[in-house]
């Protein structure tokens, strides 16, 4: 019943607003196919959000993972395409018994999203490769995306997409899905893939 619910909100709010503010002219876009003929019938200001800088963050106290890692970052769902990650790592620990890269994901686990937390579970072949954290502190987190190879968002959508602009502003390789708002906050400095290209995202990891 989420989406329903959203699009009451979205109705509410175009009835009765005098002008929307949102994150990414992407965001805009997609408010603007709930209106008739795809136009807002009110002003539309686009406002990228900020960040605060990891070089701010204190050092980290807990372990890293003791071999290369990648890391993804976000609410463990299925728009957020982590399944196409753990059948790239499962490739991996068949490939490269002993010596494959680990992949952290940091996230909350969201909803309808059975099949990728039993990948996470009970995944062979993935036990010792993949580690799930649902709650980190900023210390611990900073650690981790410093530290990455690269970050990697296979999202098939989003609406601003906060950690690659954590990433890039870090000094962090990104490996992306290509989306029109990463494009949009990031330009062309990340590796876009398309997000259902399996062998092109194991190709990269194993470049990077």
């Amino acid at each position: 019943g989420g989406a329903e619910r959203h699009r009451e909100r979205l109705a509410n709010a175009l009835g009765v607003a005098d002008g929307f503010v949102v994150n990414s002219a992407a965001t805009g876009e997609a408010l603007a196919h709930y209106c008739p003929r795809r136009r807002l019938p009110v002003p539309l200001c686009v406002a990228p959000i900020g960040l605060d800088p990891l070089d701010h963050a204190p050092a980290a106290t807990a372990p890293l993972p003791d071999r290369p890692w990648f890391l993804c970052l976000g609410t463990i769902e299925p728009r957020k395409n982590h399944l196409l990650l753990l059948h790239v790592w499962r490739r991996l620990a068949e490939a490269m018994p002993g010596k494959a890269p680990a992949l952290v994901v940091v996230g909350r686990r969201g909803w309808e999203n059975e099949n990728i937390v039993d990948l996470l579970e009970r995944g062979r072949g993935l036990a010792g490769l993949v580690h799930e954290h649902n709650a980190l502190g900023d210390a611990h987190l900073a650690a981790l995306l410093k530290g990455a190879r690269a970050l990697l968002m296979p999202s098939f959508a989003e609406g601003f997409g906060m950690p690659v602009s954590e990433a890039l502003a870090a000094g962090v390789p990104v490996i992306a899905a290509d989306l029109a708002v990463y494009r949009e906050s990031a330009g062309e400095v990340p590796l876009y893939l398309d997000p259902l290209d399996g062998p092109a995202w194991l190709e990269a990891v194993l470049d990077f």
